[in-house]
């Protein structure tokens, strides 16, 4: 993976830039996509002239813009020999990553970038023939088809955790609908960037921010207390919890964990997006077990049981857990669904 500058008519546009060349083929939206809090993330556009979002650094906030060129397609299919040929059977295609930052946080945004678009996710491992040989028939031909997929490490810790916070516990509707609430009345405007941003991007509040969001707007959005008070008691340390993003990821998870209301769930979550953490799995997710035991077995499992099951894949288990996922494998369902119960007025 190389870096290097973008032509100068692209960098004088912004106001950092560089240009990433990932090795092989390379999708922004499947490496990216699992960032997103749903297809509403007030935080992240996908849009024709590229994929935006807009965050905090140590330097202030930053507009981020990331333009894929070449990307999917092509590469060497994993334990075949001879070509280099990818499931659509065309040659390999040079890809490369245009990202241009404006704002106060431009250069220190522009300095995550190959981490952000997963430089540092090493699949050969996964790949190398021996141990790809024993992964599930659904597993490596997920693997076959999605040659481009990355996963990304954000290592900001506070922008992932208190997102996650609010999926503990609720559905995903629910933890969605309050953050999308939470960031339209306390988010800040994204730094402008020319007449190009998309209108309506926002900055996640900073600790400072989040720490005097009152009762009732965290009532409003649907939000109990158990819930903002694992925020409030995680957020009075923030500084510590981003020097989490410089420790192995085991560790980081091991550390939140002593905050009262972070649990294994929480952390594994989160590392697995600050960290791009390749074996973290989300003990304690409602539907995760019984997918995965599904998936392997044709019969739902539970937590003891799942953990049973990618024990042989111990160091890539969130690989392979995101490969079934891209798959194509559904869980079969039974019964009604969960009905939601809307609190907010009461």
């Amino acid at each position: 993976m190389t870096i290097a500058e973008l032509p100068a008519g692209l960098a004088a546009a912004a106001d950092a830039s560089l240009r990433w060349y990932p090795d092989g083929p390379y999708s922004l939206s499947q490496t990216l996509g699992v960032l997103l809090r749903g297809t509403g993330d007030p935080s992240f556009s996908s849009r024709p002239d590229g994929f935006w979002t807009a965050f905090t650094t140590a330097d202030g906030p930053v507009t981020l813009r990331l333009t894929l060129t070449g990307g999917a397609g092509g590469g060497r299919v994993p334990g075949a020999a001879g070509g280099a040929t990818g499931a659509a059977g065309g040659a390999i295609r040079e890809a490369h990553v245009d990202a241009q930052a404006w704002g106060p946080g431009a250069e220190a945004g522009i300095a995550g970038v190959p981490r952000l678009l997963g430089s540092g996710d090493d699949w050969s491992a996964f790949d190398e023939p021996a141990f790809h040989a024993t992964l599930p028939r659904m597993v490596r031909e997920a693997r076959r088809r999605n040659l481009a997929v990355r996963l990304p490490s954000t290592g900001r810790m506070v922008d992932c955790l208190v997102p996650t916070i609010l999926e503990q516990k609720v559905t995903v509707i629910e933890a969605r609908r309050g953050y999308r609430y939470l960031m339209y009345r306390f988010g800040s405007a994204a730094p402008a960037a020319g007449t190009a941003a998309p209108e309506g991007l926002l900055v996640q509040p900073t600790p400072g921010q989040w720490l005097r969001i009152p009762s009732w707007e965290w009532h409003q959005a649907g939000v109990g207390p158990q819930r903002s008070d694992t925020v409030m008691r995680a957020l009075r340390s923030a500084v510590a919890l981003e020097r989490l993003a410089a420790l192995p990821a085991a560790e980081a998870a091991a550390k939140m964990q002593l905050i009262p209301g972070i649990g294994v769930w929480t952390a594994a979550e989160v590392v697995q997006r600050t960290h791009g953490c390749p074996d973290s799995i989300a003990v304690g997710d409602y539907h995760l077990a019984a997918y995965v035991g599904a998936a392997l077995t044709g019969r739902r499992t539970d937590d003891a049981g799942m953990l049973a099951l990618l024990e042989p894949w111990k160091g890539h288990r969130q690989r392979v857990v995101r490969m079934i996922g891209l798959s194509g494998f559904r869980k079969p369902t039974f019964g009604p669904r969960i009905t939601i119960q809307d609190h907010r007025r009461h």
